[in-house]
């Protein structure tokens, strides 16, 4: 299956706001797409990746960057742009923010995915039926109903519960690395930044999978449409009798009785 395809498939059962993104971490000496973006040069700007991916789902722009491109300090230790130096693992970034103390930060690092110093180049993204490139990793970005269905069509073959983790923090990391590195499915909770810069709303969550897992999502989609779970959901009530106020139940009445 290829990645204009799958985007038809997610369109049809997700109805999501935003276009599904493919993304490509890319491998060292590996050329960035011809036509993509970089925020240094095009946007004349260092971005965090929450905003490249913003500017593929609502946009539609394909984005390549490296970590000149980059301004967001935590992604540029966790995709190994820049040495983790120990000021970074010590916790300090995370300390009076979001850890009570150094050793609760450090923990924080410890737990965020990461790439190994230059085992990536960059990372090309962009609108799944817009792609000149293979994805590795597809993100879909909804509300809490939208993204159900991808964990039920995850779980549709198997069976069992899905199971996946987050810091709260450094959601690029959740969606790109620890996909790469698990090779399974990823329930992602935006995390501040990506609301911050990234524009992720409120009442937004996300899903990435593998983009080898394509054809499985797409059988779990189509076996639970088939089998009654939708997207709008299809709600109970509007097939209920409504209640209407006195008023109008003794109209109903009269009628019913030849009254006036």
């Amino acid at each position: 299956m290829d990645a204009p395809t799958l985007a038809k498939h997610l369109e049809k059962h997700l109805r999501v706001a935003t276009f599904p993104v493919g993304i490509r971490p890319l491998a060292p000496g590996e050329p960035m797409p011809a036509k993509a973006r970089r925020p240094s040069k095009d946007l004349g700007a260092q971005v965090a990746i929450c905003q490249c991916v913003a500017l593929a789902r609502r946009y539609g722009w394909t984005i390549a960057f490296s970590g000149e491109d980059l301004a967001c300090p935590i992604a540029k230790a966790a995709f190994g742009f820049e040495d983790r130096i120990p000021y970074y693992e010590r916790g300090s970034l995370a300390e009076g923010m979001y850890a009570s103390c150094q050793e609760a930060g450090a923990a924080f690092e410890s737990a965020l995915p990461r790439f190994a110093p230059n085992e990536v180049s960059g990372v090309a993204l962009g609108p799944l039926d817009r792609l000149t490139f293979e994805p590795e990793t597809v993100v879909v970005y909804g509300n809490s109903a939208q993204v159900l269905r991808l964990v039920n069509a995850a779980l549709y073959e198997k069976g069992g519960s899905f199971k996946t983790e987050f810091t709260g923090r450094g959601d690029c990391a959740d969606i790109v690395i620890r996909t790469r590195q698990t090779k399974e499915p990823q329930l992602i909770l935006p995390c501040y930044g990506d609301r911050v810069f990234g524009l992720a709303a409120d009442d937004e969550m996300a899903f990435t999978f593998p983009f080898g897992m394509a054809e499985a999502i797409v059988a779990g989609l189509e076996g639970t449409s088939r089998g009654g779970i939708r997207y709008p959901i299809p709600t109970f009530a509007l097939r209920a009798h409504p209640a209407f106020p006195p008023s109008y139940v003794e109209l109903e009445r009269r009628w019913r009785a030849g009254e006036q």
